[in-house]
């Protein structure tokens, strides 16, 4: 199903996932996942109702499926062995049960006359069959998800034992005075289970860590072959840098803070020696996805790292364990690849990211934006001083001041708090004083260059969004 899943995800064109996700954010693949079950539930209606009226039609249809199902999975990257036979065991149990059901349909008569001693009667029998074929079903599906579940505890297991090593070079101490506590404000730094998810991956992939190699190749001098034990005894570095992805929407929530570990891919480039024709490093997750970076991010002085550990902990399975990419100032779907297994220097005339070839920029800097958090578009609130607090960013390059406009008037300058670097995001806060009646307030930031942020609204296709966030708030 997840192959399925990942083949529709590939194939829908670029604003119907636009939708979706502008739908239901990080429940993107739950809802996909539900709706892709009730159109086999549906199928499966059509598939019995047909086989009734014509013999063998409702069974072309499941093998029809199942070729389907056999023609994603052949077209994963993460292709195993033993899922390439899934597919066409859960179609041929599929047609099994069918023909059973219907022959069970068939036989199903009234029954006159007295029950034989001994035998159970006519109905009960049939129902003791049907449960017993569907409690077939459910042994099969229920070998093939304890499979998924045995792979997914034993790499769960290897995460809580691992033991990252020390930074070389800690991030610094966050300064005092930047994280500004005001109620509805969220953390500075984002704890992992809040962290925004969004990829391509129905399913986590599992990677063991001891099997686990990333491979340096294309426009370089040396091809490299690195395995974890390896980049574990790098001298790493630790740094807060601020991701986000270009999915996210003016005042959206798909971004966030953390404090990850890892080793410059600077440094790991210099060792393979780009070519000086090449422009781009192509990565490659182990699901097959793909970004392409700009290679001069990778290799000027910004944090880029190949991350190992996340806010102190090795990474979680949904955020790239064992090893992920982190570039400051470029959306995650040029830069971010999770479960990262292979950078391939190379040229953006040569090669192009997953998302580049449905409509996206190729290069995808991260632009200057700003979020009011506190109060909520649409709340009420007390008449007097009224506290408004949020964000601003403008990753690799920071942020020199915040401003408020209340019913299209003069801009008023906010509290910046402290950045901890200019790869994070800021806080700031500014109360407003307020009579009743109703209000718009927005925001804009502007960034250490003197460049505010672009005030016409854009959508996020095809390089991020743009336009000051608003909110109303009613003054009781």
């Amino acid at each position: 199903m997840t192959a399925v899943g990942g083949a529709v995800i590939d194939a829908v064109p670029p604003g119907v996932k636009e939708w979706v996700i502008s739908l239901f954010g990080t429940a993107d693949k739950v809802a996909l996942l539900a709706g892709m079950a009730l159109v086999i539930a549906a199928l499966a209606a059509l598939s019995g109702v047909v086989e009734l009226r014509r013999r063998f039609a409702g069974v072309a249809i499941i093998a029809v499926f199942g070729v389907v199902g056999l023609v994603a999975v052949l077209g994963r990257a993460e292709l195993t062995a033993y899922a390439i036979p899934v597919p066409l065991l859960v179609a041929v149990a599929g047609i099994s049960l069918l023909r059973w059901l219907i022959r069970r349909l068939g036989e199903w008569q009234p029954v006159t006359g007295q029950p034989v001693p001994g035998q159970p009667a006519p109905a009960r029998r049939r129902f003791l069959q049907i449960l017993g074929g569907t409690a077939a079903v459910a042994v099969l599906a229920g070998l093939l998800a304890s499979m998924l579940r045995g792979a997914a505890a034993a790499v769960t297991e290897v995460r809580s034992k691992l033991s990252l090593p020390a930074a070389a070079s800690p991030a610094a101490p966050v300064p005092a005075g930047a994280e500004i506590r005001l109620d509805g404000l969220g953390p500075l730094v984002t704890p992992d289970r809040d962290f925004y998810r969004i990829d391509t991956a129905l399913r986590v992939p599992l990677v063991d860590p001891e099997q686990w190699t990333l491979k340096v190749t294309g426009l370089v001098e040396r091809e490299i072959e690195l395995d974890f034990a390896t980049l574990l005894a790098k001298p790493l570095t630790e740094r807060y840098v601020t991701i986000a992805c270009v999915s996210n929407e003016v005042g959206g929530d798909l971004i966030g803070n953390a404090r990850w570990l890892g080793w410059p891919v600077r440094e790991l480039l210099a060792l393979a020696g780009p070519r000086p024709e090449a422009d781009m490093v192509l990565s490659r997750s182990t699901d097959g996805w793909t970004a392409g970076t700009p290679l001069e991010a990778l290799t000027d002085s910004r944090d880029a790292l190949l991350a190992v550990g996340m806010n102190g902990e090795p990474l979680p399975l949904e955020h790239g364990f064992p090893v992920r990419l982190i570039v400051s100032g470029l959306y995650g779907y040029v830069s971010a690849t999770k479960w990262v297994t292979e950078l391939k220097v190379t040229r953006f005339a040569d090669d192009a990211g997953y998302w580049t070839p449905r409509g996206w920029s190729e290069r995808g800097p991260i632009k200057t934006s700003s979020r009011i958090d506190v109060p909520r578009d649409g709340r009420n609130v007390a008449a007097g001083k009224v506290a408004f607090g949020g964000v601003a960013w403008a990753q690799h390059t920071g942020i020199a001041k915040v401003e408020l406009r209340v019913n299209g008037g003069p801009w008023q300058q906010a509290g910046l708090a402290p950045g901890i670097s200019r790869d994070t995001w800021y806080q700031w806060k500014l109360a407003l004083d307020l009579a009743p009646g109703q209000y718009e307030v927005q925001v804009r930031a502007t960034d250490l260059g003197g460049v505010p942020q672009v005030e016409d609204r854009a959508p996020v296709a095809p390089s991020g969004a743009t336009g000051y966030h608003t909110v109303r708030v009613s003054v009781k």
